[in-house]
């Protein structure tokens, strides 16, 4: 069985799609978007991009899980961003949590 067949969500093979770019383009392109990226960052703050992030993100109340570097997960619904950029997650007692590092993932 092919791994996008034991997945829960669709998805796709973009190589299968798409031509990938040549590694050294690929970085590049890559630098110069996180170049541009850095410099908004530092003229404008962060809320331009987190107002974009947020554009783009699952709606609230999408149901995430977060592996935590220790090893804990924790589990709730994504509830937006902190002013920050931190990840604020509310838990079934209805506390929100703030998330400034872990592995997220999609239940």
């Amino acid at each position: 069985m092919r791994l996008r067949e034991r997945l829960d969500r669709p998805a796709t093979d973009l190589a299968a799609r798409i031509r990938p770019p040549a590694p050294d383009m690929f970085l590049q392109d890559l630098a110069a978007i996180f170049a541009r990226h850095f410099a908004d960052w530092r003229s404008q703050g962060i809320e331009p991009i987190r107002a974009a992030w947020l554009e783009r993100a699952h709606p609230e109340g999408t149901e995430l899980s977060i592996h935590e570097g220790n090893g804990a997960t924790i589990v709730g619904l994504f509830d937006g961003l902190a002013e920050d950029g931190a990840l604020m997650l509310r838990l079934a007692d209805g506390e929100t949590r703030v998330i400034h590092a872990g592995d997220v993932f999609l239940l």
